[in-house]
């Protein structure tokens, strides 16, 4: 089976819904032409990411009665989509999210684990963290999903693949820090190695999506990948630019890689289990 995947790194728009929605419908058109069959967008790409006090008038619901999301219901009819928002629970608990959209209907929505509060990121001010990691089933096998800082913690990938997740697809709004090279940012190597060592580690494929353009003095780079499961680079984006990336993903790679590669089939979660119980219960 082929699944053609189409990765957006685009510039938004700070707190103006309507705009960065009117860019997400020009990319989701030309994904479409091309026949893509998955459409993933950055993390927070309808709002834009140093939300601070606008978040509670950025937040939207996922579902068909939205003014923003009926529109992007409409268009998951014939394609799937990944879009970033801010989620509001029936609390008004805020949450960085992303949400999965298929044939009309709202498939899954993950709510941002791990928020950095540190360095330049100031996300546990604004947001709620989020408490759970769920696989979910698609029309092309079993997918997670996961939020930037999300994917710097070796456990959420490592629930995901244990819970069936065999295309895992990540989204960030990663701002470039440090000079590795005159061609790279150091935040850019690191993400690569990431996602290149997740894919390998567990044998998935392993998608990321990041947003390009400056904001609040911040700037993000882009660099859109795919890895297989043999951990060998699919397709890289361009960096510091708007584009659309576009990869096709062979999923029988899958069986092909685990045969010769059993590391799910060994993996031993009864030991991880009883291991983990024993560090918590400890004093």
């Amino acid at each position: 089976m082929k699944l053609n995947l189409a990765l957006a790194q685009i510039n938004t728009k700070l707190g103006d819904v309507d705009s960065n929605l009117a860019k997400h419908m020009d990319y989701i058109k030309q994904a479409k032409s091309e026949k893509a069959d998955l459409l993933v967008f950055p993390e927070l790409s309808l709002t834009g990411y140093v939300l601070q006090d606008l978040v509670a008038s950025v937040a939207h619901k996922p579902t068909e009665d939205d003014p923003i999301f009926k529109h992007l219901l409409r268009e998951s009819r014939d394609l799937d989509l990944v879009v970033g928002f801010v989620d509001e629970d029936s609390r008004h608990r805020f949450y960085v999210a992303s949400a999965y959209l298929s044939g009309g209907s709202v498939v899954h929505v993950h709510h941002k684990i791990y928020l950095p509060t540190y360095g330049l990121f100031d996300e546990g001010r604004f947001f709620a963290w989020g408490d759970s990691i769920r696989a979910f089933d698609t029309r092309f096998g079993r997918v997670g999903m996961l939020i930037c800082e999300d994917f710097w913690h070796a456990s959420p990938p490592y629930l995901l693949w244990l819970d069936g997740a065999d295309i895992m697809l990540f989204s960030s709004a990663s701002p470039g820090r440090g000079l590795n090279d005159k061609e790279k940012l150091e935040s850019a190597r690191w993400v690569e190695r990431v996602t290149k060592a997740y894919a390998s580690m567990f044998t998935s494929f392993v998608a990321h999506a990041n947003r390009v353009g400056y904001e609040d003095g911040l700037h993000f780079w882009g660099g859109a990948t795919l890895f297989d499961p043999n951990g060998e680079e699919v397709v890289i984006g361009p960096y510091n630019e708007e584009a659309l990336v576009f990869a096709q993903m062979d999923l029988n790679q899958l069986r092909r890689t685990r045969a010769r590669l059993p590391l799910l089939r060994d993996e031993r979660t009864n030991l991880v289990q009883k291991e983990l119980n024993r560090i918590l219960g400890s004093d």
